[in-house]
C-alpha cells in the first residue's frame, strides 16, 4: 500500500459539501497482499499500543474513533484487530443499540455526550450519533417517537429539522475537539455486492448465523436510502478537526491496515510526550530510593 497522510484526498474529508460517495472506492486498486498488509497493521499497533501509554500518561488529550457502516462491512473486527494491542483499561468501547426509554426522554446527543472518554483515554463508538441522521432519516416514524416539540406527523420532518441536526452535531464536535478531544470518523465502504457475499455466508455457516437477521434484508432493499443519508451526513459534518475517513471496505484487511495506519499516524502528530516532573517531585523521588536502597534485606 502507498504512503498515505491523514489528509490523503483518497480517504480523508476535511471540508464542508464536497463530499461524493461515488469519488471513493470500496477496494484499493492497488491491489495490496494480504500479508504484506497484516505485517503493517502488527508494526501499527505496537507503536499505538506505545502511544496510548503516553497518551495516558500525559493526560491531554482523549481520542474518540466513530464507526460508521453499512451492516456486515466489518465495524466489530476492525475494532478488534486495530486494538488488540493496546491496553484495556485505557480504551472505552461502547457500542450504540436502538436508544431505550430514558434515552428517548433526553435530547438525541445525551446518551453520546455520556460515553465520551475522559482525558488520556481512547473511546470507540461502533455506531454513533451519526445514527441520527442515518437510520432516522430512513425511518423517520424513530423521529416521531421521539417525541420532539413541533413534530407531530412526518411532514414536520422538513429539511430545515435535518439542517438543525447537522448543525447541533457539528457544534457538539467542535465543542469536543476545543476541549482536547481528538475524533477521527471512519466510514467503512463497501459494496452492495459484497454485502450480499457476506449475508449469504452468514446464513450457510452455522457459526455465523447469530450475526444475521432477517431485517439486515429488508434494510438492504433500502441500500440508495442509507448511501444517500450517509453522503450528505458526511458532506454536512466534515471538518479538520473532525474529519470523515472513507475506508475501502470489500477487503477487511485493506481496512483494518488503513484504520490503524491512520491511527497510528495521528497519535503520532499530537507530539505526545511523557509528562516531567518538576524540581520538588524529582528530589521526593530521590529521598524515596534511598529509604528503599537503606531497607535491609
Amino acid at each position: 500500500m502507498k504512503t498515505i497522510h491523514l489528509n490523503d484526498p483518497r480517504f480523508a474529508v476535511t471540508e464542508l459539501g464536497i463530499f461524493r460517495l461515488k469519488d471513493h472506492v470500496c477496494d484499493l486498486p492497488s491491489d495490496p497482499i494480504k500479508k504484506e498488509l497484516k505485517k503493517q497493521l502488527e508494526a501499527d499497533k505496537e507503536v499505538i499500543s506505545d502511544l496510548q501509554e503516553v497518551l495516558y500518561a500525559a493526560g491531554k488529550h482523549s481520542v474518540l474513533l466513530l464507526f460508521q457502516a453499512m451492516d456486515a462491512a466489518g465495524k466489530d473486527s476492525c475494532i478488534r484487530h486495530v486494538m488488540s494491542g493496546v491496553n484495556p483499561q485505557g480504551v472505552h468501547v461502547h457500542s450504540f443499540k436502538a436508544p431505550s426509554t430514558l434515552e428517548r426522554s433526553h435530547d438525541f446527543l445525551w446518551r453520546h455526550a455520556k460515553a465520551m472518554p475522559p482525558s488520556g483515554y481512547i473511546g470507540i463508538h461502533n455506531r454513533s450519533h451519526y445514527e441520527e441522521v442515518l437510520v432516522t432519516k430512513v425511518h423517520p416514524e424513530f423521529i416521531l417517537g421521539q417525541k420532539i416539540p413541533g413534530i407531530g406527523t412526518g411532514k414536520d420532518i422538513t429539511k430545515e429539522f435535518w439542517e438543525q441536526r447537522y448543525a447541533s452535531i457539528r457544534a457538539f464536535e467542535e465543542h469536543l475537539a476545543a476541549n482536547g478531544t481528538v475524533i477521527m470518523k471512519f466510514f467503512l465502504h463497501m459494496s452492495k455486492e459484497t454485502q450480499k457475499e457476506r449475508f449469504i455466508e452468514r446464513i450457510e455457516d452455522p457459526k455465523k448465523n447469530w450475526k444475521f437477521s432477517v431485517n439486515d434484508v429488508t434494510e438492504r432493499r433500502r441500500w440508495d436510502e442509507y448511501q444517500k443519508a450517509y453522503e450528505q451526513a458526511i458532506r454536512a459534518t466534515a471538518a479538520p478537526h473532525a474529519p470523515w475517513y472513507i475506508i475501502p471496505a470489500d477487503e477487511q484487511w485493506e481496512s483494518r491496515a488503513l484504520v490503524g495506519r491512520l491511527l497510528r499516524l495521528q497519535l503520532e502528530a499530537l507530539g505526545l510526550k511523557h509528562p516531567t516532573l518538576d524540581q520538588e517531585s524529582m528530589g521526593g523521588l530521590q529521598e524515596a530510593k534511598k529509604e528503599l536502597l537503606a531497607e535491609r534485606s
